[in-house]
């Protein structure tokens, strides 16, 4: 009996050597050679379902496009995230940890639009008795919600094409299968292909489909990364969750900004979109505290106030630790240089803890003057005025850059009643520019922060 011939899939980016091998050759990845059967070539999953549509080609202004591009999902954060509604046709990727809240989210997403269009349900992890008691225990008994219970891409793609939803959830994508290949479920050509053949199915027939996807314990999507590329949205959900409060991330969008940020509170009943992000990550000190201060960032498109806390102490050790939780550590270590370097204050023989309160993730460079004056705050055991508010980002030459929205981010810190900024002197506003109850400072070198922040 002739021996079956094996290929090596790289579980990274999808590739195939007929070799196994420590390294992918394509991506650099280690350790993710998997073991695959080559499937026959004569046949191509998902041609012959009927799906393929009319084929050819037409002209930018004879496209047609539907009078109400989009719609709402009935949850404000969730629009935010997605770009102002849920698009027909487009296919959305949300990944997250165990228990976060991914299949809570989707159900009452599910039930609050099951009222105006027809939606579908599909899960390969859950039977219906679960999902029902789920929606039961959120108190979403009595909406018009379809459920289906399977894994086969084949059978899921056939009753959906009967059934005609126009919002489909498929939990998870690494629980469904094609029968056109043999590997087991959750491998990298399983889920590519199922997939491809779900994608089509919105694609052609203009229905809204939400994917379910696993993440490794490093954060990311499982499965190969072509899977990111495939769809049009992907979601993170970000934070512990043993936290009350959880925040889906927009990391991609075909339809709207990238690094939207949503805000939710779990609850009894469910995902509850909080509406003012900003007054539940300020800790609001009863009175001024080293190492404590508020800063202004922008997660897409709105402002957002964080609270930036630091602890320096003495290093009993020859490497003094630099620990970042919601901030980059390699920036840290180059902010603290420039401030020895332009600033005559040196913390070679200190150790620096950062913490942004509340689990925010914070990717952009306007952090940069907090992240400083905070740590000079706790290493001088000085608080900083509580109704202080900065923002900035710091060059390696000690100068301090402007960063983009100055105006709106200088609106949100006055409605919530901060007294005093210290902000870049290109972010200053114009005279008939001028906020009210908001006393500006402008600091061009890192010398100036200093001099400008402490009481």
């Amino acid at each position: 009996m002739a021996k079956a011939k094996v290929l090596y899939v790289c579980s990274s980016c999808g590739s195939s050597q007929s070799k196994w091998a420590g390294q992918c050759t394509d991506c650099g990845e280690w350790n993710t050679m998997i073991e695959s059967i080559p499937q026959a070539t004569g046949h191509r999953p998902g041609m012959s379902s009927g799906l393929t549509g009319d084929v050819r080609i037409q002209a930018l202004d004879e496209v047609q496009f539907e009078t109400e591009a989009r719609t709402s999902t009935g949850i404000g954060e969730l629009d935010r995230v997605l770009g102002g509604g849920l698009v027909h046709g487009s296919v959305t990727l949300i990944g997250g940890d165990p228990g976060i809240g991914k299949s809570t989210l989707l159900t009452q997403t599910l039930a609050a639009l099951s009222n105006s269009l027809p939606c579908l349900y599909v899960t390969g992890e859950e039977s219906l008795q679960q999902v029902s008691l789920r929606a039961q225990r959120l108190g979403l008994a009595g909406h018009n919600l379809n459920l289906l219970s399977a894994t086969c891409v084949e059978n899921i793609i056939d009753l959906a094409a009967k059934q005609k939803p126009r919002v489909m959830v498929i939990d998870s994508i690494q629980t469904v299968y094609t029968e056109a290949l043999s590997s087991a479920p959750g491998a990298v050509g399983q889920v590519r292909e199922s997939a491809a053949q779900l994608v089509r199915f919105a694609k052609n027939t203009g229905t809204a489909l939400f994917l379910v996807g696993h993440v490794t314990k490093e954060g990311t999507l499982a499965g190969p990364r072509v899977l990111e590329h495939m769809v049009d949205t992907v979601l993170y959900f970000e934070g512990d969750a043993g936290e009350r409060y959880r925040m889906i991330r927009a990391v991609k969008n075909r339809f709207g900004a990238v690094n939207e940020l949503g805000v939710f509170a779990m609850t009894d009943a469910g995902l509850k979109p909080v509406s003012n992000p900003s007054a539940i990550f300020l800790s609001r000190h009863a009175e001024p505290v080293p190492g404590s201060i508020i800063t202004v960032i922008r997660e897409g498109s709105r402002p957002l106030l964080i609270e930036v806390q630091a602890l320096v102490d003495e290093s009993h050790s020859p490497n003094p630790r630099r620990i970042c939780l919601g901030l980059d550590s390699n920036r840290l270590t180059m902010l603290l240089a420039v401030m020895h370097r332009h600033g005559g204050i040196a913390l070679f023989d200190q150790d620096v803890f950062v913490n942004v309160v509340g689990g925010v993730r914070v990717t952009e460079t306007g952090a940069d003057t907090a992240l400083l004056l905070s740590a000079l705050s706790s290493f001088r055991n000085k608080p900083l005025p509580s109704d202080l508010v900065t923002f900035g980002e710091i060059g390696l030459a000690g100068e301090i850059r402007p960063v983009p929205n100055g105006q709106e981010r200088l609106r949100e810190a006055a409605k919530h009643g901060f007294k005093h900024a210290i902000v870049p002197s290109a972010n200053m506003p114009k005279k008939n520019e001028r906020i009210e109850g908001l006393t500006i400072t402008p600091v061009q070198r890192v010398s100036e922060l200093a001099d400008n922040s402490f009481e």
